[in-house]
């Protein structure tokens, strides 16, 4: 049987005409989309990964350049 999708924030079944004509997708409404897009900007979400020595060189170079511009 396939899952019809839901949206992520409120659970809601997204089917039939919401499926079809929906702007929001993978949201069933603007509320849901925001409500997405905040919990981003607070940092309730983050995509952790984690860095090889390379990498931290290169943050550590930015950080220091970023220090000195102030």
């Amino acid at each position: 049987m396939i899952k019809l999708p839901q949206c992520p924030i409120c659970k809601t079944t997204i089917a039939g005409e919401l499926a079809r004509q929906s702007e929001f997708l993978p949201f069933c409404s603007e509320r849901c989309r925001r409500v997405d897009f905040f919990r981003w900007f607070d940092g309730k979400y983050a995509i952790e990964e984690p860095l090889g020595p390379l990498q931290l060189a290169e943050e550590a170079e930015k950080l220091e350049q970023r220090r000195d511009e102030l």
